[in-house]
């Protein structure tokens, strides 16, 4: 009766996943009414689909710990969505909702993999979430941000510089800096001001002087990257640049460049880097030493296809036996016992964000405000398939987690800032359009 119950529960799971994923598109074409009606349908399956995935893991385990958990949680989910709503009454309502679908999966998958660490990461989320709650005004009402330029650079390079001399290593990279009991990941806050210094630079001028100062900066930064081998940000850093550059000169010639410089960075990272080679090497065929190099990947393959199309169910897959699966290949875990339809609609969902920070970007006027969404558009959705294309295969493993629902509370932080800022920046657009709007 309990294996019915849940073989039940994973396909009202996949279409009610299925139906946000239905409604958040048909969000972006519709009028203010009928958007804030698919919002409250959103909502609701988010919250259905966090109810039902807490109740059989209840069921499940017998552990009632996870009742008071899960109030916690949807209490803060929903007091998010409606404080912000108050607070910030021409916020993007699509966006926040989005934000909030996927840490409510993080919440549920982190709290089947490791109930301690999805306490851990529940608090972060809390606190970040408190921490970033002012930014959306700053954005709306401090226009000096693009005044100080090199500010932005000198602290990104010296926090990747802090890392690259003190930085703890982990699985081969220098990542964090420890201050105390508590690890930091620098290159996560380092990617908004890189995004805010190239904004920058760019919105003072755009001639060939300019570019090759700031170019030079931009390379500093994935220099400092590579020497750290920390070479997933340092490729999310270069694709982000190549793309800011490209739209800020609409010359295609940055984007051929872009691709040939790439190209010789990749050849010369496998000559120069022994774990690239293992990486590319577990990537080409990982059954030829599935007991060493090859495993991780192996074992994810594994899960996506025992998982199926609906999955296997909470607590009844075996996610455990990727190593490192509440970071790096966190949505093997979630096609696994989610199914991989489920973990489709998340990539979807992820694919939405980055196309409404994307038409954000298309609104603005001012280059400076455009290129921000664009790069902190272009960062995250990068990330998002570096991530994705590692765990099925479609591309070696670079060590980047999955945005807001992965393990890791620098990743946390740094990805709710980035949504505030984009927040801030709807905003700003949407207080621009009613001062007109009144005008006549």
């Amino acid at each position: 009766m309990e294996g019915l119950i849940v073989s039940i529960s994973n396909y009202v799971t996949v279409f009610m996943a299925a139906l946000y994923t239905y409604w958040n598109f048909r969000g972006f074409g519709a009028d203010e009414d009928r958007r804030e009606r698919f919002l409250r349908k959103q909502n609701g399956m988010m919250f259905l689909i966090h109810f039902l995935s807490f109740s059989i893991m209840f069921l499940k385990t017998g552990d009632e710990r996870l009742i008071p958990f899960y109030g916690a949680q949807a209490a803060f989910l929903w007091c998010f969505l409606v404080l912000y709503g108050k607070c910030y009454r021409n916020r993007w309502g699509l966006l926040a909702s989005n934000m909030c679908f996927l840490l409510s999966v993080g919440f549920v998958i982190l709290t089947r993999l490791s109930y301690d660490k999805a306490v851990r990461q529940f608090g972060i989320v809390v606190c970040s979430a408190v921490a970033v709650w002012p930014v959306p005004f700053v954005i709306r009402r401090m226009w000096q941000l693009s005044r100080i330029p090199w500010l932005y650079g000198a602290l990104g390079l010296g926090l990747l510089g802090a890392v690259y001399v003190a930085g703890d290593a982990s699985y081969g990279a220098q990542l964090s800096l420890r201050l105390g009991d508590v690890a930091v990941q620098p290159s996560e806050f380092v990617k908004i001001t890189f995004v805010f210094f190239v904004s920058a630079m760019f919105y003072r001028s755009t001639d060939k002087k300019q570019i090759a100062v700031t170019s030079a900066a931009a390379a500093l930064h994935v220099m400092i990257l590579v020497l750290s081998k920390d070479l997933g940000g340092g490729l999310i850093f270069f694709v982000t640049y190549v793309f800011m550059v490209f739209v800020a000169t609409s010359d295609w010639i940055y984007l051929v460049l872009g691709f040939l410089g790439g190209s010789g960075a990749s050849a010369a990272a496998w000559k120069l880097f022994s774990h690239v080679r293992t990486r590319v090497m577990a990537w080409r065929d990982p059954w030829a030493d599935i007991d060493n190099r090859g495993y991780q990947i192996a074992q994810s393959l594994f899960a996506i296809g025992t998982g199926g199309w609906f999955g296997s169910g909470l607590y009844q897959g075996m996610p455990g036996k990727i190593p490192v699966v509440e970071k790096d290949f966190v949505l093997a875990a979630v096609s696994e016992e989610m199914g991989a339809l489920f973990a489709m609609c998340v990539l979807l969902v992820c694919l939405g964000c980055f196309i409404q920070f994307m038409m954000i970007a298309s609104r603005m006027e001012a280059m400076f405000y455009k290129l921000i969404a664009l790069g902190l558009g272009t960062e995250y959705i990068t990330q998002v398939f570096l991530t994705a294309g590692g765990v099925t295969k479609f591309i070696p493993s670079t060590g980047v987690t999955l945005p807001l629902i992965s393990y890791g509370g620098s990743s946390v932080l740094s990805t709710l800032l980035m949504f505030s800022v984009v927040q801030g920046l709807y905003m700003l657009k949407r207080d621009e359009e009613e001062e007109y709007e009144a005008g006549f």
